[in-house]
């Protein structure tokens, strides 16, 4: 983690990753981005209906493997870029018959290294196989949750999922949450820990960083008035005067459970993700 000296108020706590002998100083592979719309939380009549987005700097977005279908084809890392649209490092892999791809950066991912994706792989970090083949205590990220659908799961920095059984065509996995889930054996998984674990470590420092990342300004609940917002109003600093804290349009939030409790996903859970 990197440190900044407090030249300003601004850079006295300020935190990042370090990228120096990290990341590869190339530009991005240009068969592989593309420019996306920036519609700044509004939806096609020009509303807001996402509050606190917009402006930031501009940003490619890079498209990922998730999938990695491509079987039995060794690839070698050719090389570790930063990714504007997600916490994790990306990998540039070139597979031998000269077919390029990002994949998801393991956190022990070095340039050069040679990685599979195969029902038979070796079990070495960055290799894809089925969670079958994973012996219990292994770590795995980027895990499908439909067979050929491409990884959902423990795909953020530094994330990842523990194989706690394996029994009757399902993989128990316990996930970074605390949640205790079976997934289908036969789904596709990959060894090790997503990169850049680092991240959730970073303090922003100050407001024009955030700005810089997309994210406008938010204004408490407390400092507008009655008509705004549940909490407004009041002779100088007030308490929140609700019996449960509400959004600015009256709907409860924190407390209340938003899952459906008919979701058809339920029956998997073993052991609910802690509070």
């Amino acid at each position: 983690m990197k440190k900044y000296k407090p030249t300003t108020p601004s850079r006295r706590n300020m935190t990042s990753p370090t990228y120096r002998g990290v990341l590869s100083t190339v530009e991005p592979f240009k068969a592989l981005v593309k420019r996306l719309p920036n519609c700044s939380g509004r939806n096609n009549q020009g509303r807001i209906t996402v509050r606190h987005q917009g402006g930031g700097n501009k940003k490619l977005y890079r498209i990922i493997d998730f999938k990695q279908n491509k079987l039995n084809v060794p690839a070698r890392i050719e090389t570790i870029e930063y990714d504007p649209y997600r916490t994790a490092f990306i990998a540039l892999i070139v597979y031998r018959d000269g077919e390029r791809s990002y994949v998801l950066a393991n956190k022990n991912m070095k340039v050069g290294n040679e990685i599979l994706f195969s029902e038979t792989a070796e079990l070495k970090d960055g290799n894809r196989l089925p969670l079958k083949n994973i012996p219990v205590g292994y770590s795995v990220y980027n895990v499908e949750l439909n067979k050929g659908a491409g990884g959902v799961l423990a795909r953020s920095a530094g994330s990842h999922a523990q194989v706690l059984a394996q029994e009757n065509g399902w993989t128990n996995l316990k996930l970074s949450s605390g949640e205790v889930r079976k997934i289908k054996w036969d789904n596709f998984a990959s060894l090790g820990q997503v990169s850049n674990s680092e991240w959730s470590l970073v303090n922003i420092g100050k407001a024009g960083r955030s700005r810089g990342m997309g994210i406008r300004p938010t204004v408490r609940g407390t400092a507008m008035n009655p008509c705004d917002h549940p909490y407004g109003g009041g002779e100088g600093r007030q308490p929140r005067g609700t019996r449960k804290p509400k959004t600015a349009w009256g709907k409860v939030t924190g407390g209340r459970k938003t899952r459906n409790k008919k979701k058809w996903s339920n029956k998997h859970i073993i052991k609910k993700r802690k509070k």
